[in-house]
This record gives structure tokens, sequence and C-alpha cells, in this order.
């Protein structure tokens, strides 16, 4: 066998980078997807190959005159819209907060779903309150639609003794058990298989029971995202798999990821109907993941979306994004803001006002700074106090086997 000649014009394989770097200005190409371009393919009777398109365009609602159109408008009340709102404003506010109490040393680590607010919060309420949430860290604002209390949240975050974890994990890595909200967990992509496993057992229960779960464009490289797609493929269980492309992982460009030409059309391979939709539309994400539940509600199986959006700020408290993007990048994402977008849409429609956003805009600031105040009353991160030594032997095994209650009485002495 001879070593091939290395050739000097060419590098042996190839190595993407990012389309921006730190001082570069950033320019995307405007989206060439309409609200009209797809339609809305019965969810009961689709197949894959019944989505290719869906896969390679993208699904979008509200359109550049901040009306909302085409096939996959859900034709939400105002209501709705105007809850959703809220919710959003709830989540950039508190993100807001709880970063400066971080920066302040109040909490030793955050990270906050600047540019994401939309979804979780508009998935979440499209589906029914008895299916699971299998999170990563950028969808907190689903324990908002479930209705958890904020100090309980803030409680978590500076790890005082009401923590319901016990400080057993990182901050912003919640459970919350009531609102079937599995917890976070820091080895991203182990969601994805688990969130399989869950909706296969509530199948085999015979319980009306949907499972959703995100996994980012980073995460989307490692094993687990493979593993999960072959067993929804083949067991096709009621499972919602969102691949949440954000454009960054840490520090990697969502092109180091994958080779192909997006992470929808990934599913497709598998058999498994797959849709990308715009992730800053409000509209959009509740109608794409209310087909996907009435999908799985009627036995038809899984479905794989990617969730197109922008991560506007650093991955956590600890990253400096400017030290690999333009400063300014998130300002050129031509998805825009899904705040603003929403906001706009109500405004354009009669049901919102300026002043009306600027009021809750208040009165949700109003309501995080009452809530922290609370939640310190029940101590901080600075002085305490904190949960017990002893509960790291609690809440593990129903019964505590006799060795676990040893150890726990030498530590009581």
């Amino acid at each position: 066998m001879t070593e091939r000649e290395p050739d000097a014009t060419s590098e042996p394989y190839t190595v993407p980078t990012a389309p921006f770097r730190p001082g570069d200005q950033p320019e995307f190409d405007a989206w060439p997807w309409t609200p009209a371009d797809l339609e809305r393919p019965d969810p009961a009777t689709c197949e894959s190959e019944d989505t290719r398109e869906h896969a390679h365009g993208l699904v979008r609602v509200l359109g550049e005159d901040d009306l909302a159109s085409g096939a996959w408008d859900p034709g939400l009340d105002a209501d709705t819209l105007r809850r959703g709102l809220e919710l959003m404003v709830l989540l950039r506010i508190f993100d807001d907060r709880m970063m400066k109490m971080q920066r302040t040393g109040k909490l030793s680590f955050y990270m906050r779903s600047l540019g994401e607010e939309a979804v979780a919060i508009a998935q979440v309420m499209a589906l029914q309150e008895q299916d699971w949430i299998f999170p990563t860290y950028r969808q907190p604002g689903a324990q908002f639609v479930r209705g958890r209390d904020l100090v309980s949240m803030i409680n978590h975050c500076i790890g005082n003794i009401e923590d319901n974890i016990k400080g057993r994990q990182m901050p912003v890595h919640y459970s919350y058990r009531e609102g079937r909200y599995i917890s976070v967990s820091s080895p991203v992509g182990t969601q994805f298989p688990q969130a399989v496993g869950v909706a296969m057992a509530s199948a085999y229960r015979g319980l009306d029971e949907v499972t959703i779960t995100w996994i980012g464009d980073g995460a989307s490289a490692e094993g687990d995202y493979h593993y999960a797609l072959t067993f929804a493929s083949v067991y096709k269980p009621p499972v919602i798999l969102n691949v949440v492309n954000n454009q960054w992982a840490i520090s990697t460009h969502m092109n180091l990821a994958t080779g192909g030409p997006n992470f929808a059309s990934r599913g497709l391979p598998y058999g498994i109907p797959s849709i990308r939709v715009d992730g800053n539309d409000f509209l959009a994400l509740y109608s794409v993941t209310k087909w996907a539940r009435e999908r799985a509600g009627a036995g038809a199986g899984p479905t794989h979306i990617e969730v197109l959006t922008y991560r506007a700020a650093g991955h956590s408290s600890s990253d400096d994004p400017t030290r690999y993007r333009p400063a300014d990048e998130y300002s050129a994402w031509p998805g825009g803001d899904p705040i603003e977008r929403l906001k706009a849409h109500l405004i354009a429609v009669g049901e919102w006002s300026a002043e009306q956003q600027e009021e809750l805009e208040s009165r949700i600031d109003d309501d995080v700074m009452a809530a922290y105040k609370e939640a310190v009353t029940h101590g901080d991160l600075a002085s305490g106090p904190y949960p017990p030594a002893s509960t790291i032997f609690t809440e593990v095994y129903e019964e505590m086997p006799w060795h676990l209650q040893e150890q726990r009485e030498e530590l009581g002495k």
C-alpha cells in the first residue's frame, strides 16, 4: 500500500468555520420562505415522505406585515396570545434579574433564554397538562406555563434551604414534579433517549400522555440523538423530538454539528415526519407542536422538529460570546425577536398597545423583585442557611438500606 502524495492545493479534510467572526459585519440572507408555502398534512396519516418539503422549507405564520396567514395559522384567540406574550416577557425579565444577581454574587451560575423565549412557552401551551416535559436549560419557561411559583424557582437558583432539589443540582437545572417537568441535565443529549423511553412506557400503559423534549444543535452531534431517533423510528412512541438550532453550541457554530443542509431533514431517513419551524414565530411554534401532539395522541408516532432560532446571549454566565462572534450578530438575524414579533402582531390586529406593553413590563419587574425578596428570607448563597448535609441520604430509596442508615447516623455524630 503506497501513501498518497500530499496535495499542496487541498486540505485532507474540511473544518467548517462560522460565517462571521469578531470584527466582521454580520449579514444574513433574507429568508425566502413565506407563510403560504407549506400545507398542513393530516397528522394522523402523515408519513415521513409527506414532510420532505416541510423539512427543507420553513413553517411560518407571521408575515412581514405582522399578520397571521397560511395553512399553519392556529387561529388562536387574543387572550391566548396575550398570555403567551406575558409569559415570554416574564421569562426575559426573570432572566435579566437573575443575571444581575449572578454578577453581584447572589448566585453562582445562570443561563438565559434570550431570543428563545417562544420555544418552550409556545410549545408547552400547545400540549395537555398530563404531557411530560424533558427540557434542556433553555426551556425554563415551560414551568411558567405549568404554573410554577417564581419564589420556588429562585429558591433553587440561590440554593437556600427551600431549594426543592436540596442543592443537588447547579442553578437553572430545575425540576418541577407537579408540572411533569423532568430535571435538567448538565450532560446534554441524555434527555432525548430518556424522553423516548417515557413515551414508550406511556404507550405501553395505554395512557393519553405525550412526551416532548429538546436538544441543542451541538448536542445533536452526540450518540444520544441517534439512539433516540432509532428507538422512536422502530417503536413509534408518542414523542415530540425538537432540535433547537440556535446557531451556536458553547462556542462552536452549528455547521460543526451536521454536514447536511439543515437539522430537520436528518429525521427523514429514520422514517419520522420532520418539520423545520421558525422558532421566533410564536404562532408557528404553537401550530407545529399542536400538530405533533395530535399525531402522537392519535397513535401515529413521533415527530422530529428543527426549531430555527438564534441564541442572543452568551451560552451561560461563564461565557463571553464576543470572543467568537460579532457582538451585534443577533440584530442581523432574519427571524427577529420573538417578543417583539408577537407584540407587533397583537398591535396590528387591535388587541394590544405600546402603553399596555409598558405597563406589563413594569408589573412583571415588580413581581420578580418581590419574589426575589421573599426567596432570600429563606437564605442565600453567601450566608445560608443551606439544606442540611443529611439530605444526601434522602429521596433516593423508598426504604433506606442499612449501610446508608449507618452512614447517616455516623454523619449525625
